[in-house]
């Protein structure tokens, strides 16, 4: 039997912890959508920016958190072609093969939630096909969260959006999730010097190990001048921000090349704005935003898969804290105070 019911954190007011709640699952399934028994969750700085309105007053309140996980398909609606029942799915934000359904609405008392085509902050979820990709059944299911984004988005922006060469020197400002996944495919592609930058210490060691050459904590010395010294006077090939933060943004800008590149994954708060002497941008100098690092899913994470089976991709190690839903609130608590190293997964109740 099929549930009707859901155990969910639920975004109720912006900068207020979330709320969980039992809630009811859609009575039926539109074209396009399938029900899934969500296994793990990933929490992206993407969830931290939607509670905090870092791009503005949320209109859909409430509404239900998250875009990186792993699942296993209970159920698939009309039209549904690419993920039977049964099947083991990464859960990932960025469109991949098949139908963009409709969005589901589940029920809290008299109340409707929100939710948008892929959320996985919820025991059970509806999802739109085209945010599921199948793994194999017996794939590491904590991994398996990670290709939800901060594997396909850091590999992603080395090798579409920053498209490192080898003996290209870069930093990644910011060694979360994301920014130690662009260490790590920095150092499959050759690049170097790879020049990791945060506050935290654990955060540089776990960098560290991922292919970091060069550590920076930005806490404890001028993070400009500490690249500037490194780099020499040419300055960098690619400069890539995790952080949003204008003036990071605009430090990094300065320390590029005058044909190099600045790749922007952080998003500035809402009015929040750089600002930049945009001559060097005719000549040869870059400055662009990703997208999830242009991923495409269904071709991208098959790839990451082979090579993390044959012992080619560190991912085990990016994963350092563990949570239960019931305390997911506590897991964002940690990752705001930058205790938590690597990525947290909030593991789903049986």
């Amino acid at each position: 039997m099929l549930p009707t019911t859901t155990l969910a954190a639920i975004l109720v007011e912006q900068n207020k912890p979330l709320v969980i709640a039992e809630i009811g699952l859609p009575a039926t399934l539109e074209a396009g959508q399938v029900l899934v028994r969500v296994l793990y969750s990933g929490i992206c700085g993407s969830q931290l920016g939607e509670i905090d309105g870092a791009k503005g007053e949320d209109k859909f309140l409430p509404h239900l958190l998250g875009h990186e996980g792993v699942a296993k398909v209970l159920s698939a609606g009309p039209g549904v072609r690419h993920v039977k029942e049964g099947d083991t799915v990464v859960m990932h934000w960025r469109k991949g093969r098949g139908i963009e359904a409709a969005t589901p609405k589940y029920t809290w008392g008299e109340r409707t939630v929100n939710a948008g085509w892929v959320t996985t902050f919820n025991q059970y979820a509806v999802i739109s096909e085209n945010r599921l990709t199948p793994i194999p059944a017996d794939s590491d299911l904590e991994v398996g969260a990670l290709y939800g984004c901060a594997v396909t988005t850091g590999f992603g922006v080395v090798l579409n959006n920053a498209k490192l060469q080898i003996g290209e020197s870069v930093t990644v400002y910011g060694a979360g999730g994301i920014g130690l996944n662009i260490v790590q495919a920095a150092a499959m592609v050759s690049a170097y010097p790879i020049i990791a930058v945060d506050l935290h210490d654990s955060k540089l060691r776990l960098a560290l190990e991922m292919g970091a050459t060069h550590l920076v904590n930005a806490g404890r010395e001028d993070a400009g001048k500490a690249i500037a010294s490194i780099v020499g006077g040419e300055g960098l090939d690619c400069f890539v921000d995790n952080t949003g933060l204008p003036a990071i943004i605009q430090t990094g800008y300065r320390l590029t090349k005058a044909q190099g590149r600045v790749v922007l994954v952080g998003v500035p708060k809402r009015g929040q704005d750089i600002s930049i002497h945009s001559l060097p941008l005719h000549f040869g100098k870059g400055l662009s935003g990703s997208h999830g690092g242009e991923a495409v899913p269904e071709t991208d994470i098959p790839r990451y898969q082979n090579l993390f089976r044959h012992g080619r991709l560190k991912l085990r190690e990016l994963i350092t804290d563990r949570f239960p839903l019931e305390q997911i609130n506590a897991a964002i608590d940690k990752m705001r105070s930058g205790s938590i190293s690597g990525r947290c997964l909030i593991r789903m109740p049986t």
